[in-house]
């Protein structure tokens, strides 16, 4: 039987969105053709009309990943002024949700410690992603009008590299109290060192 065009795209997106989730989930090594084929109702032997290599169909992946992150930040963000804006990304990134589903999650957070093993090509892409971040907050950052000895760049480096690391020291922990604390205590220290905590963002608005 012969697919029309739309049919095939619609499989391929299908397939890239399958992998996507599984990459957040199980890591690039713990990916396989045959579980995405699998998931998608077809057979192994289909993969090779849409993608050339295992490698191929991992860099489409992340790079749709990457599309939706920079859709979740506007939904996020949207009409709201640069410290507000940072505060709830915060809020939204360094959360219990982002930690339970990480399916669903950042890229970054989930993919960091299997970078050094993949293909250079697949690295370029993840270092895209995290580019791409740090210049959102650095545009964020520089609209604020706070003042920091660090540049802009240099500081969304650091709240950047904080959220990360609370996100993913949360999911490496079992007791669940302690991730809970983990998170709520990172979200403070990085809203409260940057000023968009809720205490300053208020006194901001009688000002």
């Amino acid at each position: 039987m012969r697919y029309s065009e739309t049919h095939k795209t619609q499989t391929h997106e299908q397939l890239v969105q399958i992998a996507g989730r599984a990459l957040r989930e199980k890591g690039p090594d713990g990916v396989s053709v045959a579980d995405v084929m699998q998931a998608a109702g077809l057979t192994h032997g289909g993969f090779y009309a849409h993608f050339k290599s295992k490698d191929a169909l991992m860099i489409e992946a992340l790079k749709a990943i990457f599309v939706r992150a920079r859709e979740k930040v506007r939904l996020v963000t949207e009409g709201l002024p640069p410290r507000h804006a940072l505060a709830a990304y915060i809020d939204f990134y360094v959360a219990e949700r982002h930690r339970d589903f990480p399916a669903n999650g950042c890229a970054l957070t989930a993919l960091n410690s299997d970078m050094p093993r993949q293909s250079k090509e697949f690295r370029k892409v993840f270092n895209t992603g995290v580019q791409s971040l740090v210049d959102v907050l650095a545009y964020w950052i520089a609209a604020s009008g706070m003042k920091n000895p660090q540049s802009p760049e240099k500081l969304a480096s650091s709240i950047l590299s904080a959220m990360m690391g609370a996100v993913a020291l949360s999911r490496a922990v079992t007791d669940r109290q302690l991730s809970d604390e983990l998170l709520e205590s990172a979200r403070t220290s990085i809203k409260a060192r940057i000023g968009v905590d809720d205490a300053s963002l208020s006194r901001e608005a009688v000002q």
